[in-house]
C-alpha cells in the first residue's frame, strides 16, 4: 500500500532495537479516515475468502482489526493477554512473547466467540518474528476454526517472522513490508 509507506517515511521514527514507531497515525494516536482506506485494503485482499471475523491481540492491534472487520462487515474479536474476571466459562489460551515489550503473555480468547465454523482472518499493526501471529494461529487451530490468513499493517521483512510463516505454508499478507531500516531510513521491499 503505497499510501501506507508514504506515511511511514514522512511520520515514522526508527527508534533503537529495530522499533518502528508509528505512534502519531497507527498505535498510538489513530488517523481514523486513513486507518479505514486500510481497512479497505484489506478487505479487497480477502474478499472472496468467506472470512466470518477478524481476530487480533490486544492492543496496538484492535484499531486495525476493527477497520478491516467493519469493511468486511463481520465481528472482530481480540485475544486479552491476561484473563479477567469479566470473562467466564472455558478459553482457548497461547503463551506468545512480545518482541517490543519482551514479556510472555498468556493470550486468552473465550470460546464461546471462536467456534468451528469460523473462518478467521488475523489482523495485527505489526509483524516481526511472527510470535503473536503463531499465538493466535494455535487458538484458531484449537478452536477447530479455518484459520484463512493474516495480514500485518507493517512487517519487519529483515527479521523473517513473516518469511518462516510463508515457507510453513501460511497465507500472510503486509500492506507494507520494510525490508531494512537505519536510524534514518525505512527501505520497502516490493
Amino acid at each position: 500500500m503505497k499510501a501506507l509507506e508514504e506515511k511511514i517515511l514522512k511520520e515514522g521514527t526508527v527508534l533503537p532495537g529495530n522499533i518502528l514507531k508509528v505512534g502519531s497515525f497507527l498505535n498510538q494516536q489513530i488517523d481514523a479516515a486513513f486507518l479505514m482506506e486500510m481497512g479497505k485494503e484489506i478487505a479487497r485482499l480477502y474478499e472472496n475468502d468467506g472470512i466470518t471475523k477478524v481476530l487480533t491481540i490486544e492492543a496496538s492491534g484492535i484499531a486495525i482489526a476493527l477497520a478491516a472487520a467493519a469493511q468486511m462487515n463481520v465481528p472482530m474479536l481480540f485475544a486479552k493477554k491476561t484473563q479477567s474476571l469479566n470473562q467466564s466459562g472455558e478459553i482457548y489460551t497461547a503463551k506468545v512473547k512480545s518482541y517490543t515489550h519482551g514479556k510472555v503473555y498468556d493470550i486468552v480468547v473465550p470460546k464461546e466467540y471462536l467456534l468451528p465454523g469460523d473462518r478467521i482472518l488475523i489482523v495485527d499493526d505489526f509483524l516481526a518474528v511472527g510470535n503473536a501471529l503463531r499465538g493466535l494461529i494455535k487458538i484458531c487451530e484449537d478452536a477447530g476454526a479455518t484459520f484463512v490468513g493474516c495480514v500485518a499493517a507493517i512487517e519487519k521483512g529483515f527479521q523473517h517472522g513473516g518469511d518462516k510463516l510463508r515457507e510453513e505454508g501460511y497465507r500472510v499478507d503486509a500492506l507494507a513490508l520494510v525490508d531494512e531500516m537505519t536510524d534514518d531510513t525505512v527501505t520497502f521491499r516490493h
